[in-house]
C-alpha cells in the first residue's frame, strides 16, 4: 500500500509540472500577439494562398511530385492553425475565430480554384499523385502529428527557421484540398470524400500537436488546457475508424499485388515468353485495373487476356481487369471493352 502511494506521488510530482505556466507574461503576450497577427485573413495570406493552389493543382494535374513539393513552401496554412490552437488552449476567443476563419476561407477559395481549373482542363484521367491522396490511412495520421509537433516547436523556439515549419505543414494540407476540388469538377465524389477524410486527417493531427508542444513547452496550463485537448483528441479518435479501415486496406492490397504477380509471372504460359516490366494496380475502379507493362516479340492477343482475367478469378477469388502494354506501349484489352490503341 505504501509502495503504490509513493508510486502514484511520483507520479503526479513528475507531471505537476504541467499544471503550471512556466513562462514570463511578457513572454506570453508577445506570443498571443504573433499569432494573432499570423492568423489574420489578410491580403498577403490570400495571395498566397490562391499561388500555391493553382501551382498544387497543375502538379496534380501533370503528376509532377517536384511542383507539389513548390506548392508545399508557398502555402501558409500552418500560421492560422497554430493561432487556433493556441487560442484554443487559452479559451482565448478573438484568437481562435481568428484562425479558425482564415483556415475556412483559405480552404474554401482553393477548392474553388481547384474546381474551376479542374473543369477547364478536363482531364479524362487522374495520375497516381491525384488517386494516391484519395486514400487516407493510419500513416497519414503520424506524418500530421509529426508536422504539427515541428510547427508548434518552431514557435516556441526562436531560433528554428519558421520556413521549416511552414513546409512541414503545407506538405500535409494543400494537395489535399486541391483534389477535393478537381474531385467535384468531375462528380468523382469517392476521391473528393477521401481527400477530405485525409484533410481533416491532417488537420485535428497538426492541431493536436501543436497543442501538446505548447502544452509541453509551458504556455498554457493543463488546467486550461483540458477542454480544448479533450475534444481534439475525441474528434482525432473517431477518425481511427476510417484510417484503420483504409490501412488493413492498403496492406491487403499490396499482399494481393504480389500475390497477383507471382500467380502471372510462375503460373501462366503466356508470361513464359514475355519480359515482365513492371505494374500498377488502380484499386479505385471496380473491378481493380491492372497495367502490366512488358516486352515481347509476339503480339498479346485479346484472347490470351481473356483467359489471364478468368485464370486470377480462379486463382484470387477476385475478378481484375488487364490491361497490357506492349512494346510500344500499345493497350490490348479483351473483346467486348472500349479500348484504344496508340504508339508513341
Amino acid at each position: 500500500m505504501f509502495k503504490e502511494s509513493f508510486v502514484l506521488y511520483g507520479i503526479r510530482r513528475r507531471f505537476n509540472f504541467l499544471h503550471k505556466r512556466r513562462v514570463a507574461t511578457h513572454d506570453l503576450q508577445s506570443m498571443h500577439e504573433g499569432l494573432l497577427e499570423e492568423s489574420s485573413l489578410e491580403r498577403i495570406y490570400i495571395i498566397l494562398i490562391v499561388g500555391s493552389c493553382v501551382i498544387a493543382t497543375f502538379g496534380l494535374l501533370s503528376n509532377s511530385a517536384a511542383v507539389i513539393i513548390g506548392a508545399m513552401i508557398v502555402a501558409p496554412l500552418m500560421l492560422p492553425i497554430r493561432g487556433m490552437a493556441f487560442g484554443a488552449l487559452e479559451g482565448n476567443f478573438r484568437l481562435f475565430r481568428t484562425g479558425l476563419i482564415s483556415i475556412i476561407a483559405g480552404t474554401l477559395l482553393a477548392i474553388t480554384i481547384s474546381w474551376l481549373i479542374g473543369m477547364s482542363v478536363g482531364l479524362a484521367e487522374f495520375g497516381g499523385e491525384i488517386v494516391s491522396r484519395s486514400r487516407p490511412t493510419l500513416l497519414d495520421l503520424g506524418i500530421a502529428v509529426a508536422a504539427g509537433g515541428v510547427s508548434g516547436f518552431a514557435k516556441v523556439e526562436p531560433k528554428i527557421s519558421p520556413t521549416l515549419a511552414g513546409t512541414a505543414i503545407s506538405v500535409a494540407l494543400m494537395p489535399p484540398i486541391c483534389v477535393i476540388g478537381l474531385g467535384l469538377s468531375q462528380a468523382n465524389w469517392s476521391l473528393s470524400f477521401g481527400a477530405t477524410i485525409l484533410y481533416f486527417t491532417n488537420l485535428l493531427g497538426i492541431t493536436l500537436s501543436c497543442m501538446l508542444i505548447f502544452l509541453a513547452t509551458g504556455y498554457t496550463p493543463l488546467y486550461r488546457a483540458k477542454k480544448a485537448l479533450t475534444w481534439t483528441i475525441a474528434l482525432t479518435v473517431v477518425l481511427l475508424v476510417p484510417l484503420g479501415i483504409s490501412f488493413f486496406q492498403l496492406t491487403r492490397q499490396a499482399r494481393l499485388e504480389v500475390s497477383l504477380q507471382r500467380a502471372l509471372l510462375n503460373r501462366t504460359i503466356t508470361f513464359q515468353r514475355l519480359v515482365f516490366i513492371n505494374s500498377n494496380v488502380n484499386w479505385l475502379s471496380n473491378p481493380p485495373v491492372v497495367r502490366l507493362n512488358v516486352r515481347s516479340r509476339d503480339p498479346v492477343t485479346p484472347r490470351q487476356v481473356e483467359l489471364l482475367e478468368e485464370f486470377l478469378a480462379r486463382e484470387m477469388g477476385q475478378r481484375f481487369t488487364l490491361i497490357f502494354e506492349v512494346g510500344q506501349i500499345e493497350e490490348v484489352r479483351r473483346e467486348g471493352v472500349n479500348g484504344s490503341s496508340f504508339d508513341e
